[in-house]
């Protein structure tokens, strides 16, 4: 095989790439006053794809297993310590749903191998980027097809699933998609997410998170009919804290009590906060570190000998403290549970001093931004070096590091989402849509 370059352009301008239907799908490509979609490709071959593929797959059992295990063996005093879990999300938490509905991995892929550093289970974004920006881009721009084909009945199979396992459980009504009505890259993501849905004839329904309606105890509702599924994309970490502008009734916590009564199934469903918090990675080093141990205690095996290769060839050393990277010398990242986009993640060298943190620029470094993540207990990761490479951008050339987000949608990959920005990717990194170089490896 060839040896192939990772970044090839497109050969037009921002607004001649991302114009017409392409910027109706994703209106967001400019964001926070500059470029977000690039119009150049960020090529994979074909080996590549099969082996993150493989491997994503094989990472997503490894972390139902310690999933289920936190949920039916860990205490209540575990998972508020060491998941950051809010008491009023512990019940809810605990119910048990075959599915998540969308997740997205985070990968680092380079010459030294590919590393898994985070799962985003709860509210994963950049779903049209990669189920449709990308095919589009892909028919129209390359000779090489998009990772992310079949993406769109990916999502429709695993939402029907997860749709028939509630409809089993008595709730068969009206599904909603909800988000800030006024977030507009959070909208146009429930909207692609509802309309593929829509497509296995579910009866479905868009309303911002602020038009609908609890009654404690009773149910959800949408202009006084009862909700019996809601797709929400919104954190439960903060929706638990939520409270009534005008009364300060908490209706975050009266919603996870009708999820907790099962009369309101939720996709992301309440367990996937458990995998969504950073320090569920810990807990699987843990585990594996720990596996005789803990089958000696449980009277079963956790983790199967392939399970354990999973685990030591694509997840990193990760603790509740940073100890033991201080002690060697060994180079770390320390991240705040509910960091998102970057937030609330430092780097450290060999010696532990800080070299890079990230607050991110959506909010700006305020200090409300600041003291929100810093308050937040660390998980603290062996820090794995990220691939750089060059991107044009309408700003010039820009010298970044890639992170490959690779989607797994009810068990099954479908597809890659990579991202261009610093050494900790926040939310200004610049997305180029990911295709398949048949016939080449990356060099």
């Amino acid at each position: 095989m060839s040896r192939i370059n990772r970044i090839s352009r497109i050969g037009l301008s921002h607004d001649e790439v991302f114009r017409d239907e392409l910027a109706d799908a994703v209106p967001y490509h400019r964001m926070y006053g500059k470029e977000y979609c690039v119009p150049s490709f960020v090529h994979y071959g074909e080996t590549e794809v099969e082996a993150i593929r493989a491997a994503a797959e094989s990472v997503d059992n490894v972390f139902w297993k310690a999933m289920r295990f936190a949920q039916r063996f860990l205490p209540d005093s575990f998972l508020k310590t060491y998941l950051g879990l809010h008491p009023a999300l512990l019940a809810a938490a605990r119910v048990e749903v075959p599915f998540h509905g969308l997740s997205r991995q985070d990968w680092i892929v380079n010459e030294a191998g590919m590393k898994c550093i985070e799962n985003n289970t709860d509210t994963p974004t950049g779903v049209p980027e990669t189920a449709y920006l990308a095919c589009e881009l892909a028919k129209r721009h390359s000779p090489h097809p998009a990772t992310s084909g079949g993406m769109r009945s990916a999502i429709r199979t695993a939402f029907a699933e997860l749709i028939e396992h509630y409809r089993s459980n008595g709730l068969d009504g009206l599904i909603v998609f909800s988000s800030y009505g006024w977030h507009l890259e959070d909208r146009i993501n429930v909207e692609y997410v509802r309309n593929a849905v829509g497509e296995a004839g579910y009866r479905t329904a868009y309303a911002p998170l602020e038009e609908l309606e609890i009654v404690p105890g009773d149910g959800l509702y949408l202009n006084g009919e009862r909700i019996s599924i809601l797709y929400r994309l919104y954190p439960l970490e903060y929706l638990v804290h939520d409270t009534e502008e005008a009364t300060g009734e908490p209706v975050g916590r009266h919603l996870l009590k009708l999820v907790e009564l099962g009369k309101l199934g939720l996709i992301n469903p309440a367990q996937s906060i458990i995998t969504q918090s950073k320090g569920f990675m810990a807990l699987i080093w843990s585990l594996y570190e720990r596996r005789d141990e803990t089958e000696a205690y449980c009277g079963f095996q956790l983790f199967d000998a392939k399970d354990a290769k999973t685990i030591e060839t694509y997840l990193l050393p990760a603790y509740y403290e940073n100890t033991l990277f201080v002690r060697t010398g060994t180079p770390y990242v320390a991240k705040g549970y509910w960091g998102r986009e970057g937030k609330g993640t430092a780097l450290y060298d060999d010696a532990g001093r800080l070299l890079l943190d990230e607050w991110g620029a959506e909010d700006g470094e305020t200090p409300e931004t600041r003291q929100y993540y810093e308050r937040q207990p660390k998980m603290y990761q062996r820090l794995f070096p990220m691939q750089e490479l060059t991107i044009e951008t309408e700003d010039g050339p820009y010298t970044g590091y890639l992170l490959t987000g690779a989607f797994v949608v009810g068990g099954r990959y479908c597809g890659l989402l990579p991202r261009v920005g610093g050494k900790i990717t926040g939310d200004m990194a610049y997305y180029c849509p990911a295709i398949i170089h048949k016939g080449g490896t990356v060099g």
